[in-house]
């Protein structure tokens, strides 16, 4: 296992073995155009406009899942902008979270084999929906291809913080291009998402329960420690004086998510030079996600 992250973390960007990794999170919009500038604002390098599609088993051409994306790569992970594409039942779920408040609501977990983790989850008593491949089209400096998925999504309800998902990538290369790497801001890695809930206990325990491990005490609630990220299942209290200046549109609620930068100084001055507030907190820099990605905040660190 290779190891060099702060705290231990696998420095790797796919799993091996049983692993898991906190792989990507996904904010829900109305206009992708405004979210992905407000990605460039912030000091993020978006990637170009992709529309998402299944294989068709028939062998006919693709057919439209009901979402397109822009996504922020990152050396360890990434940041996903999801946008409704066509009336399917993931266009129909993207209108609901919109309908709650717009912002983050999907959180993937990266493994090495997707088809195991359905059965585990299955044996865990989930109920789960068919595992799926997804597939969208992506340039490269050596022409068109195909980013790849094998993804297990869980049954409308079983996870009520969002769309929970654990998926498996099958095209390394294509999805995490050197030239998507580089951001102005520094962001190199995904390394938190927190989740405000209405019952910690309860949450936790499931999420441990879907991860494979264990929950323990964090500030304000309970975390599950990845072998890369974690999740954070806090209360509404304990959120609020967190993070004073976010008001809760309602619960649950995909709240906050960490990114490891290069330099602190750098990331804050770019937000600055953009306009966008932000507070020291110790050794980390808070700043609210411009209106386009929705309700939620950016927590940046160096470590």
């Amino acid at each position: 296992m290779t190891r060099g992250q702060p705290g231990g973390e696998v420095d790797r960007q796919l799993p091996l073995g049983d692993e898991i990794f906190l792989d990507h999170i996904g904010h829900f919009v109305r206009d992708r155009e405004a979210a992905r500038a407000a990605l460039a604002r912030a000091g993020f390098a978006p990637t170009p406009v992709s529309i998402q599609v299944n294989p068709d088993p028939a062998g006919g051409p693709p057919q439209p899942t009901g979402t397109g994306n822009v996504t922020a790569m990152f050396a360890r992970g990434y940041v996903e902008v999801l946008f409704k594409t066509a009336d399917t039942a993931l266009g129909r779920e993207l209108d609901a979270g919109l309908a709650r408040y717009p912002g983050l609501h999907l959180a993937a977990f990266a493994v090495a084999d997707a088809t195991a983790a359905h059965g585990r989850l299955v044996q865990a008593g989930f109920a789960m929906q068919p595992l799926v491949s997804m597939q969208r089209p992506s340039d490269t400096v050596e022409g068109p291809d195909i980013a790849a998925f094998t993804i297990a999504r869980l049954a409308p309800g079983e996870m009520p913080e969002g769309r929970i998902q654990i998926l498996t990538h099958r095209t390394e290369r294509t999805v995490w291009q050197p030239r998507w790497l580089d951001h102005p801001n520094g962001a190199i890695a995904l390394t938190s998402l927190t989740i405000v809930v209405a019952d910690v206990d309860e949450a936790a325990a499931r999420f441990a329960r879907f991860a494979g491990r264990p929950a323990s005490a964090c500030e304000g609630g309970q975390a599950i420690a990845l072998d890369r990220g974690r999740v954070e299942l806090v209360s509404a209290d304990a959120f609020g004086r967190r993070f004073p200046e976010l008001a809760i549109p309602g619960l649950p609620f995909m709240g906050a998510c960490a990114i490891r930068v290069t330099s602190l100084a750098a990331a804050e001055a770019v937000l600055r030079r953009s306009g966008i507030a932000a507070r020291r907190e110790g050794d980390r820099l808070v700043a609210r996600f411009p209106d386009p990605l929705g309700t939620g905040v950016w927590i940046f660190a160096s470590n």
